[in-house]
Formats: C-alpha cells, structure tokens, sequence
C-alpha cells in the first residue's frame, strides 16, 4: 500500500455511511410537519440539511444532524404576538407535531432546536425556522424570555461546496480529516471554525488540484497555517455568509506540535513506511490505516 492508499483508505473511512437511515429520518420528520404544518405529506419541501451535514464535512460517527423546517409565515405572526415566550410555545408545538412519528423517542423542545435522539447516537437537531426575503431564515431562542434570531446557512452550503470542486474534492477531504484531528488530540475547536479555516488555507495552496499522494503536504502545509494564526483573534467569518465564528479556546499550540510530527511522517515515508504510518496515526488516531 503507497502513500496515496493510505490517505485514501483513511478518507473513505472517515465518510458517512449512515445516508440511507438519515434520509429516511430526514424525510419522516419533513412528512409530519409537512402534514400539520402544509398540509401535505411531501416528505422533502421546505426542509434543508444544514450544519457539517448539510455542508458534506461531516465524518461517519458524528452525533448531531442539524436541520431546518420552514414553516407558514401565518406561524410566525402568531407566536410572535404571544405575551411571554412564544418562542418556547412554538417549540413545543413543533415537538409534539414529531411526537407523533416518533412517539417513544426522549424529543426535547428547549432553547434553540427540537432533539429527537436516535439509538445508533445520533440526534436530529430541528430548527423551526421563517424564510426572509434574502434566503436567510429566522428561527426562535427560547433562552431568557424568547427572541427571535438570524441564521443564514444557503450561503455557506454553497461557498464550500463550489470551492471544493475547483480544488478536486480536497477542500471537504481536509475538513473531515481536521475532525479527526479534533476527536484525538481533543481540539477545543468547532465544525464551523475547521471548515472556514480550510476554505480559507485551501484557496491558495499550491496543489489544491491534486488528489490523495499530496495528502501528506496538505496536513503539514495546513498544520503549518494553522499553528500561524494570530492567538489573539477571537473570531473569523465564515464562507459564503460572512457571519462570526469565534474562537472556543487556543487551538494553534496542538497544531504546531502535529506540523512537526507530520514532518517526521513525511521523512520516514519513503526509507520506513511503517514509523511514517504509525506518525499519521499519532496525529489522526486509528482511523488512519495500520
């Protein structure tokens, strides 16, 4: 197995499998709101995929699917007239429109999003939400008495996916390879923050157009930019909306150390593959080939 095997086996382990049973979920969500909300059973209208999903740098094992339903704009007018917290009522509305597909499941209404937990772990993530007329949608918070806020995901979905065409796949590649990253070094960094740090890496590196046997550059190259990053910016904005994604806590100090165990990978890979794999897996844990 050469260098290109290795990354390749380790990108295609770390891709969804799951697609069929979410969409399944995806869509028995959409038909009940759909039929109390619409009244109509299409299992697909006015739903959308958003979040690491809906931007395809997800990784198998993933616990959170987020998704927006759009409802009536009848909806908004009524809860927005409500006294006291018709954010909170328009969530618990919703939750009980899925209780009734999914009536066993622990659903929760709360805060942001209505959570209907499945057994294999994953949780569908359901944000009831309002189009506006700039294709951004509205959707309730339900924290400290209720307000309504903005959130504008289109724009996103299509910055990354566009970028990543003209740069060979690599772009959603990198973006579910530094997830792998995240869960073994314990990164305190966010999905949204790895993906607009890749798409902004990516845009100018020199081989963004090649595939698999550059895989071990674009680690190094990327733990490089990275661990160069201004420790006292606090946020960056994201594709394609521009809105602020801030920073959790440092994450250039873990990411210096994986560029120099990356160079040793690199070193080794042609007179010792297998210390070169074992470095790969030091940096990616045991989802990167043995």
């Amino acid at each position: 197995m050469n260098l290109s095997e290795w990354f390749s086996d380790f990108c295609a382990e770390l891709t969804v499998k799951d697609g069929g049973i979410i969409s399944t979920r995806y869509k028995n969500i959409t038909k009940r709101l759909n039929t109390d909300y619409w009244s109509t059973t299409f299992d697909t209208n006015h739903s959308l995929y958003v979040g690491s999903y809906g931007r395809g740098t997800a990784t198998q094992g993933f616990s959170d699917l987020d998704m927006i339903f759009r409802l009536p704009d009848k909806e908004y007018e009524k809860y927005n007239n409500y006294a006291d917290n018709g954010q909170s009522a328009l969530l618990q509305a919703v939750k009980k429109s899925i209780e009734k597909t999914y009536p066993t499941s622990s659903i929760r209404g709360d805060s942001q999003v209505i959570s209907v937990p499945f057994n294999d772990g994953i949780t569908f993530e359901v944000v009831p939400a309002f189009a506006k007329n700039d294709d951004s949608f509205t959707f309730p918070d339900a924290n400290n008495g209720g307000s309504w806020k903005t959130t504008d995901p289109k724009p996103e979905i299509e910055a990354i996916r566009n970028r990543d065409n003209v740069c060979n796949g690599n772009l959603k590649r990198l973006c579910r390879m530094m997830r792998a990253w995240k869960r073994k070094w314990e990164v305190p960094i966010g999905g949204l923050l790895i993906d607009t740090l890749a798409y902004q890496f990516i845009e100018n590196w020199k081989y963004r157009d090649k595939s698999y046997l550059y895989y071990d550059y674009m680690s190094r190259d990327f733990f490089k930019w990275m661990s160069e990053q201004d420790s006292k910016k606090t946020y960056w904005r994201s594709p394609g909306s521009s809105q602020y994604v801030y920073v959790k806590d440092l994450f250039q100090y873990k990411a210096k150390k994986c560029y120099k165990i990356s160079l040793e990978a690199i070193q080794h890979e042609t007179t010792d593959p297998r210390s070169a794999k074992q470095k790969w897996r030091e940096i990616y844990g045991t989802t990167f080939p043995d």
